[in-house]
């Protein structure tokens, strides 16, 4: 049970003909709520009028019936699930984003985050643009429409952009006639997509998006590959495709993506499971039970028990009705959700030596706790073992991590950690076995800059996730400069 955040989900669907597109779109992003609960939207093409609903919630609150009613039939549609590391949380910045021009409409959904941001919005801004949100999204879809201007087609404009763009980006785009899915060179994010016995095509960012709505996963979309999905079939742009070494991120497999899905040709269940090996391996312990924290845990507590002999056990039953921790403004608010959230099963660890297993750690404070909760019930023992190594570093490409100033393993030693959450003993995966999780995967290469400070890409000067809502006094001393 981590205390990172999401980054987000994106979903769009192409059918044949017109029908009740929404309905398949809603149901992807519920099967992609796991990567986003601020906000959420869908935007449906009905012969080249969007029709668009996206507010701040959950999926099942956003989209009520009538609101579903509302969107009406069509060919096309794309959604979106939100939690933002580029921008506030408010509805505003709610995707996708809905561009009209002179070419035509378009809708882009965006997962990652760009590290040029800031030179970008600022070359916009002098050029006349006006910017209505505060996420990085907007400032994709204003280069893509301004290059459309001159581009024969959205895909090339689209590929243009794509030369301006730096960072981590998969992308849903749709125009009035075309859906287009686009992911960058480096492959930070997942991205995939399927067909639908109809002959639907359908992209996800994972491909459990694609099980909830019948479609079957044909591939993922490579690093550095556009793919212009239409009604006479589709098509790959591969020009920025071989440009860079893949990295996707690694915490796809340890924690963000849901252990049902197979991200770049392996599968999600596996590699936590290979992670809770690694780790009774390189982390034996004398122990009566392992338990894993849920959901992410679970995995992994099955690798370490069946490497280890010890019995696994289901030490913890989850409030199903209770977003993630994360999604929690404050620390207080967050404890209060762990409290509410799990409950030990005290029959379970009570008088037993537990092996606990979790995905991470990052500020400490919700992993005290549940090491409190454990401790309460009965064990007499608690060893915490880690399937990620110790966060060090601030994480630029998705990842909610802007800062080591709240990094437990930034300031404390192992021992000294395991000391401030109350475990007798802490181990963490080793940073070797990192690269090894994803075992039979169609990428050579994974991004573990969180861990070991390696970029892959340039870092941004200003890291601030609210670096373009400025205040009142900002807007004064910028007004005193000019």
């Amino acid at each position: 049970m981590s205390n990172l955040h999401e980054e987000c989900g994106v979903f769009g669907v192409l059918a044949k003909e017109k029908s009740d597109v929404a309905s398949t779109a809603y149901y992807g992003l519920f099967a992609l709520q796991h990567r986003g609960q601020e906000s959420c939207g869908i935007v449906v093409n009905d012969d080249g009028l969007f029709t668009t609903h996206k507010d701040n919630g959950l999926v099942n609150d956003v989209f009520t019936p009538d609101e579903m009613a509302k969107l009406g039939l069509g060919d096309m549609a794309v959604g979106h699930v939100r939690y933002g590391t580029t921008g506030s949380s408010s509805r505003m910045n709610a995707q996708p984003i809905v561009v009209n021009h002179i070419k035509g409409p378009m809708a882009l959904c965006h997962n990652g985050n760009l590290v040029n941001t800031s030179e970008l919005r600022e070359q916009l801004e002098l050029a006349g643009s006006i910017f209505h949100t505060t996420s990085d999204t907007e400032v994709i879809s204003y280069i893509i429409t301004k290059e459309r201007l001159t581009a024969p087609s959205i895909e090339e404009a689209l590929c243009r952009a794509m030369r301006r763009i730096q960072g981590a980006y998969s992308l849903v785009v749709m125009s009035p006639s075309k859906l287009i899915a686009a992911r960058d060179p480096h492959g930070f994010r997942p991205l995939c997509f399927g067909t639908r016995p109809d002959g639907s095509f359908v992209v996800a960012s994972e491909s459990c998006a694609l099980d909830a709505v019948g479609a079957t996963l044909t591939r993922d979309v490579e690093p550095g590959e556009i793919i212009v999905f239409e009604k006479e079939g589709m098509r790959s742009i591969r020009e920025h495709c071989g440009q860079c070494k893949p990295s996707l991120c690694v915490f796809e497999y340890i924690y963000f993506a849901r252990p049902d899905s197979v991200v770049d040709g392996a599968s999600v269940h596996e590699a936590r499971v290979r992670a809770g090996a690694f780790l009774a391996k390189k982390q034996p312990v004398d122990a009566d039970i392992v338990i894993g924290v849920p959901d992410s845990g679970l995995d992994a507590a099955v690798g370490y028990s069946r490497e280890s002999g010890i019995p696994y056990g289901m030490g913890f039953i989850k409030n199903r009705y209770i977003g993630r921790t994360f999604i929690s403004p404050g620390q207080k608010s967050r404890e209060d959700k762990v409290r509410i959230k799990l409950n030990p099963i005290a029959s379970v660890v009570r008088g037993k030596r537990v092996v606990l297993i979790d995905d991470s750690i990052v500020r400490g404070t919700t992993s005290k706790r549940i090491v409190g909760l454990l401790r309460d019930a009965g064990a007499t023992e608690v060893h915490f073992r880690v399937t990620a190594p110790p966060f060090l570093n601030p994480c630029y490409y998705g990842t909610d991590i802007d800062s080591r100033d709240h990094l437990i393993a930034c300031r404390h030693s192992v021992q000294e950690i395991a000391e401030i959450i109350g475990v007798d003993t802490l181990g963490y995966l080793d940073l070797s076995d990192v690269h090894c999780l994803a075992d039979g995967g169609t990428l050579c290469g994974y991004c573990d800059a969180c861990f070991s400070g390696n970029y892959t890409t340039q870092v941004p000067e200003n890291k601030s996730k609210s670096r373009f809502e400025y205040k009142k006094s900002e807007y004064k001393e910028r007004q005193n400069q000019e």
